[in-house]
């Protein structure tokens, strides 16, 4: 009886391909960016990656398969998750919120790009508003742990209705109106919402 042969293994070329996929998602990024979903195609994606089309449909799919991921992980990775470490470890309000503040900044910050793409895209796009509920839910999600935290150690007066001001605060289209339809820098508008959101809470248990 024969021995069955073991699968073989390159650690070089699986790392070439990791290095492929990556020009690929950043380049569509790129595109996407400057010149809307709409308007690019898959040949414009492997040209400016520096691959033939063939190996962006092998690498990372479809172009719709290609905003998928981008939008999941700009919606996913601004999510405040590391704030509530930090939340735990205080039972005032205020620093609370200049934690949520500075993490929902430092993840909207750094996705920017993809939540760009996600707005340009949802007219035209059949899964973007369906990425987008998926993805907004569980963020909020986060804040209702905010909520409960907040409650649980006596920094809430009225819980009522919180984790919406939370929402109205620090969701993603906030940021994107202060920063990218207003203007503000990001270091303004973290302020300013740490500020906002602490009276707005404080407010709710006069």
């Amino acid at each position: 009886m024969s021995t069955p042969r073991r699968a073989y293994r390159s650690p070089r070329r699986e790392q070439d391909a990791a290095a492929t996929r990556n020009d690929i998602m950043a380049a569509a990024t790129e595109l996407f960016t400057a010149k809307g979903y709409a308007r690019v195609t898959v040949a414009d994606i492997a040209e400016r990656a520096g691959v033939a089309s063939k190996t962006v449909y092998a690498s990372a799919g479809s172009k719709a398969d290609i905003l998928n991921e981008l939008i999941t992980a700009g919606v996913e990775g601004s999510r405040p998750d590391e704030a509530m470490v930090e939340i735990r470890a205080t039972t005032d309000l205020a620093e609370a919120m200049r934690v949520l503040a500075h993490r929902t900044r430092t993840g909207n910050q750094t996705y920017q790009a993809a939540l760009d793409i996600l707005y340009a895209a949802m007219p035209v796009h059949d899964d973007a508003e369906a990425l987008w509920e998926h993805g907004t839910a569980s963020y909020r999600a986060v804040l209702r742990d905010v909520v409960a935290h907040l409650e649980g150690v006596g920094a809430l007066a009225d819980p009522t209705r919180a984790a919406d001001v939370l929402w109205h605060c620090f969701g993603p289209q906030s940021w994107r109106a202060l920063v990218r339809e207003c203007g503000w820098t990001w270091d303004e508008a973290e302020r300013w919402l740490a500020t906002r959101s602490a009276s707005l809470l404080a407010a709710q248990g006069a």
